[in-house]
């Protein structure tokens, strides 16, 4: 049984709230002394994670999606190493959301997804995700060119519409068995300078840094604007979106994989039941196996 160390209900985004991210907290909350009992935490966690998703392969009954999103630097992949690295990869799939190819601009937004969804039984988890299609080409409307989409009046009319697609998508996932978890990994403007100074001032981090994201910052504010009324509008009860302080990696770790592990636990999965008359006949088979 998951302990809840954290209450996951601070972290949840309200329908249709007024979010404003600028007066939400960025750093590590009071709910761990310090980085070694996050780090313990998180170990615990794991362990839960490990039994849970054995549970959920072994119904067969319900499926995981988690998608992270947040600013560049937020910690995703970090998120991905340390919280599920301890599951089974036969049983869970991580599918990165780079700059839709050519086949996928040609299809509704919502079909590049479904190709990644999980089966009964499986996590998927998407580093990035659909929601790419009310941020990023929010932010930079020039995407939508290649897009050919039926003719709107106004942007905001596409976004509103998006929502509500997206709203419906996940809510068909939730009635057919697929759990629905959202992150937005929540660092502030200064920390996020400091892991891109990071990246180009230590040699074995270089790899990481991407001119772009430089011009990227400069957009803050408007990232920041499209996160504040796309998560709101597609926040709920069923798919709730959860904004996680993520200025200390550790304590965002430890947050996700609580939040992941409670989940996982109040849905109550159970491993099959094997029939009394199979059952009746595991006696002659242990004694066949000893004889050899």
């Amino acid at each position: 049984m998951n302990n809840h160390r954290f209450d996951h209900k601070k972290f949840r985004v309200k329908e249709a709230e007024t979010l404003q991210l600028s007066k939400i907290a960025t750093k590590a909350g009071d709910e761990l002394e310090g980085k070694n009992q996050g780090l313990d935490a998180l170990e615990k966690d794991l362990a839960q994670l490990q039994e849970a998703q054995e549970r959920l392969f072994a119904s067969g009954q319900r499926s995981l999606l988690v998608i992270l999103q947040g600013m560049d630097t937020s910690g995703k992949d970090g998120i991905i190493r340390h919280v599920f690295r301890g599951l089974n990869p036969q049983g869970c799939r991580v599918i990165g959301f780079r700059a839709p190819n050519s086949e996928e601009i040609g299809h509704h937004f919502l079909w590049r997804p479904m190709r990644y969804l999980p089966p009964k039984g499986l996590v998927s988890i998407f580093n990035r995700s659909y929601y790419e299609e009310v941020l990023v080409v929010r932010v930079h409307p020039k995407f939508l060119d290649a897009q050919n989409l039926m003719p709107y009046k106004k942007l905001s009319e596409l976004w509103k519409r998006r929502f509500e697609e997206i709203r419906m998508f996940e809510r068909t996932l939730v009635e057919s068995g697929t759990s629905v978890l959202k992150f937005y990994l929540h660092i502030s403007r200064d920390e996020q300078r400091k892991r891109l100074l990071e990246r180009l001032e230590t040699p074995d981090k270089n790899w990481k840094f991407n001119a772009g994201d430089l011009q990227e910052r400069k957009l803050w504010k408007e990232y920041e604007e499209a996160f504040e009324e796309a998560l709101p509008a597609t926040s709920t009860k069923q798919a709730p979106w959860y904004v996680i302080p993520a200025d200390d990696k550790w304590y965002a770790r430890a947050a996700v994989a609580d939040l992941i592990a409670g989940h996982l636990d109040n849905l109550d999965l159970a491993y099959p039941k094997v029939s009394p008359e199979e059952l009746s006949k595991y006696a002659s088979y242990i004694e066949e196996l000893k004889k050899e």
